[in-house]
């Protein structure tokens, strides 16, 4: 059984999974939608232009589909998708053509070129197309380049045995987008696992989110300092099942040394990463951009078009054929009118409630990376171990604690945290 999924501009025909798991036969993770918005923002909101983009686990290829769609003229110089995976490959080209785009190299060919007997080959292997598939191991495949402005590493698991080749291939200035769903190590299910992957002892408590993402940073950061790679976090945060980091990578000796002198111990926890989870002007201009710009609400668009045994998809009522020879293009039926009436109503429903939501998601990152606190107070935790009888809500307490002059807001690492820079007894007299 197949199904069309709309993710943002882009359109994937994929089969469908009853549970998400590294044994699909080509990855994509509908959840990690969020993830994929996140990253598109954050592209258009940096003044890098002409980036050569790595991808070396595509998966399905919807990732690279949507930068191709999403992001503004001149970002792009070159986008290189790679998976080990045949049956990946053979994915990745059937989207790109399903979404019109014709255009690209194909470095090595999966199955011994078989693969090109299902598609119109007329533009494939022109060297002067700047998007380049590949079928290789992703650790070969970056080591093999001369290296890329932005690598997006987004693995099922932990992202540790892709890391040193990542690292030494980003260039100068460049960014490192990691992806680690590793969280039960980090988060204090298995400490030993994480003494062992993550070279720190985590702490299951309210904290443990923010925790386990600074010890990911610390970790990621230690790999690159043996390459006097100095890697800054730009924008970090934990959500559902992962943690995601941006990373810039500036080259120096005396960075690398700033970056080992903000690693150390925290809550009976670590070493880990003590300096900043986020840039904050990037951040406030991420915000902005989401906020002020309409055309930014085109990434938050999605809708899934299921089928059966791949021979139809439907939305609603309405149904259009898939065919199979074609590998999932589109036929459009006769009631056209209707059909996109209905995707457009469809859409801007779900564009609503996705914009929403990533807008309050940025809301709470931009004002807690405002202050210079490492940690937070949960007010659950603190009723609980003072034996408080009734708490104040949250935003009172948020409003007091500003009212004495310290530094408040919301935290996205726990719905009932606060982050904050006031002491301890000071916010212990105000409850």
């Amino acid at each position: 059984m197949y199904e069309i999924i709309r993710e943002g501009e882009a359109i994937i025909r994929i089969k469908k999974a009853d549970k998400i798991s590294k044994q699909m036969d080509v990855f994509y993770n509908p959840v990690m939608k969020l993830n994929r918005d996140i990253s598109i923002l954050l592209l258009n909101t940096i003044d890098s232009r002409n980036m050569q983009i790595a991808l070396p686990l595509a998966g399905s290829g919807i990732r690279g589909i949507r930068f191709l769609k999403e992001l503004g003229n001149g970002k792009i110089k070159s986008i290189s998708f790679n998976d080990y995976s045949a049956k990946a490959v053979e994915a990745i080209i059937s989207n790109l053509i399903l979404n019109k785009i014709s255009k690209f190299t194909i470095t090595n060919m999966p199955n011994n070129g078989k693969t090109l007997k299902n598609f119109n080959n007329n533009s494939i292997n022109n060297k002067k197309n700047n998007i380049i598939i590949n079928n290789e191991d992703a650790n070969w495949f970056l080591l093999n380049s001369s290296g890329f402005n932005y690598i997006d590493i987004d693995p099922f698991g932990s992202s540790n045995f892709m890391l040193d080749s990542a690292i030494k291939r980003i260039s100068r200035n460049g960014i490192l987008a990691v992806t680690n769903t590793d969280t039960a190590a980090l988060t204090g299910t298995y400490p030993k696992a994480c003494i062992r992957k993550y070279w720190s002892a985590p702490k299951r408590d309210y904290m443990m989110h923010e925790t386990g993402l600074r010890i990911l940073i610390r970790k990621i950061q230690l790999v690159g300092m043996q390459y006097e790679k100095a890697l800054f976090p730009i924008f970090s945060y934990f959500r559902d099942h992962y943690f995601r980091v941006f990373f810039q990578c500036v080259k120096g000796k005396k960075l690398c040394d700033e970056i080992a002198a903000g690693h150390g111990m925290f809550n009976n926890s670590g070493p880990l990463w003590l300096g900043d989870l986020w840039d904050s002007k990037l951040v406030n201009r991420m915000y902005s951009t989401l906020i002020k710009n309409p055309t930014s609400k085109k990434i938050l668009k999605i809708n899934s078009l299921k089928n059966s045994k791949g021979i139809f998809g439907e939305l609603g009522n309405q149904r259009f054929p898939v065919s199979q020879k074609s590998k999932g293009f589109l036929r459009m039926p006769k009631n056209s009118k209707n059909f996109f009436s209905t995707i457009k109503n469809k859409r801007i429903m779900s564009n609503n409630q996705n914009y929403k939501g990533l807008l309050k998601f940025l809301k709470t990152i931009k004002d807690e990376s405002k202050i210079n606190a490492v940690g937070f107070y949960d007010m659950s935790n603190i009723a609980k171990k003072r034996k408080l009888g009734t708490v104040m809500k949250k935003e009172d307490i948020i409003k007091k604690i500003k009212k004495k002059g310290f530094k408040a807001a919301n935290t996205h690492f726990s719905g009932t945290g606060i982050r904050s820079d006031i002491p301890d007894n000071k916010l212990m007299a105000l409850l």
